[in-house]
């Protein structure tokens, strides 16, 4: 009798450690998925400010430029592109943000050809704050990057794989650089 005692209450604490760290780990997962919606947040607030300030920049240019309408177009047409494309995903966004800074270093190299557009204030004072929010989508999307990397690490990483298919959790994409936009392009002059 003492004997079987014995070897329930190893069950039970083996039972009861196996429950606490599949609580733990299920809780790590939240965690962890929390970080990033939270920090895919912070990227979608930048491209946003992003996307606010290119028509104020397009039409400082066109009173400039005017001739220059097919550019303007293009950079209307790829911000409208990347801010459809924010309820597509991070690859999605990512493709269209690349062609969107393609268009945009395709408007700053037509402003070399007009010197009094590059020393106009409000057009300085722009492109100073879309400089800005460059830098901040570069963080926010190295945060969000860090954050995707702990998460697909934990639910592909066994045995907390076991607790992610159970628990619903799965591998988030990276919000990776297009292509064109691996190329160094810088949008100050």
């Amino acid at each position: 009798m003492p004997g079987l005692l014995i070897t329930l209450g190893v069950i039970a604490l083996v039972v009861i450690v196996l429950l606490a760290w599949a609580i733990g780990t299920y809780n790590r997962f939240v965690r962890l998925r929390n970080q990033v919606e939270s920090s895919w947040a912070q990227v979608d607030v930048q491209l946003k400010r992003r996307h606010s300030l290119i028509p104020n920049l397009v039409e400082t240019v066109k009173g400039y430029a005017a001739h220059e309408r097919g550019t303007l177009d293009a950079v209307i047409q790829a911000r409208n592109s990347a801010a459809q494309a924010a309820n597509a995903g991070p690859g999605a966004q990512a493709a269209a943000e690349g062609a969107l800074t393609q268009t945009l270093g395709r408007l700053f190299a037509l402003a070399e050809a007009y010197p009094n557009l590059k020393a106009n204030q409000n057009f300085i004072q722009l492109q100073q704050e879309l400089g800005n929010t460059e830098d901040k989508i570069a963080y926010a999307r190295q945060f969000y990057n860090s954050a995707v990397q702990s998460m697909n690490s934990a639910v592909q990483s066994f045995p907390g794989n076991l607790i992610a298919g159970a628990g619903g959790f799965h591998a988030r994409p990276y919000f990776e650089a297009a292509g064109s936009e691996r190329a160094d392009v810088n949008v100050r002059f």
